[in-house]
């Protein structure tokens, strides 16, 4: 399997066969660089500018904002979209946001969105112990870093991706990385580029905490 950052929250997924991109932004609204990517499944967390940008994603592809549920994608990928908020008032302040969970390859993924609150155990259950956590860390419209440390602790993922923090050129105000980073080990922090090929061999065996580079 293939990973891929192109900023913020949007991440490719691709194993030859089937590709999935999460969350597209079109680049421009942000002042970061527009997503060169094409696909086959665009999923969506929620439905705003800076993850709903499924047009600038090349290809056909099938477009799914805040699916909740679960269905069978192209290559025969099944996703589970689990319901929750963008905010701590039950989405009165930002809406609701979409949790999605698949295998490819035979690795567990799941990508938070712009999670706001810490969801309620079923949602947990079904998530703990997952291969890849992609996780907000910015604070401002998402988790604050106290929630992000338990979510982290609750679901327990064997690598914790941090996203959707603060880089240059981007146009609103976000928590930076390194604010984030201090609260890991540093022998568990692995910078390792834009882009990565891993199988499930590859999986490390204690936690750590992958940082792509846009």
């Amino acid at each position: 399997m293939r990973i891929r950052w192109h900023g913020h929250a949007c991440f490719e997924f691709s194993n030859g066969e089937t590709t999935i991109v999460i969350d597209p932004h079109d680049g421009r609204s942000l002042g970061l660089r527009t997503p060169s990517t094409s696909a086959n499944v665009v999923l969506m967390t929620h439905d705003h500018y800076d993850h709903n940008a499924a047009r600038v994603v090349k290809g056909e592809h099938d477009n799914y904002t805040g699916f909740v549920g679960e269905m069978e994608v192209k290559g025969g990928i099944r996703v589970k979209g689990y319901a929750t908020w963008h905010d701590h008032s039950q989405g009165s302040e930002r809406g609701p946001n979409t949790i999605y969970r698949f295998d490819m390859d035979g690795i567990s993924i799941a990508h938070c969105g712009d999670i706001g609150c810490i969801p309620p155990q079923d949602i947990i259950d079904e998530l703990k112990g997952v291969d890849f956590l992609f996780i907000p860390v910015g604070e401002v419209y998402t988790l604050e870093l106290p929630d992000i440390k338990k979510l982290i602790e609750l679901i327990n993922p064997r690598i914790i991706v941090p996203m959707h923090y603060m880089v240059g050129g981007l146009s609103f105000r976000l928590s930076p990385l390194s604010k984030f980073l201090d609260i890991i080990p540093n022998e568990s922090i692995d910078f390792i580029g834009n882009e990565l090929e891993i199988s499930s061999v590859d999986l490390p065996e204690n936690k750590e905490c992958w940082v792509f580079d846009h």
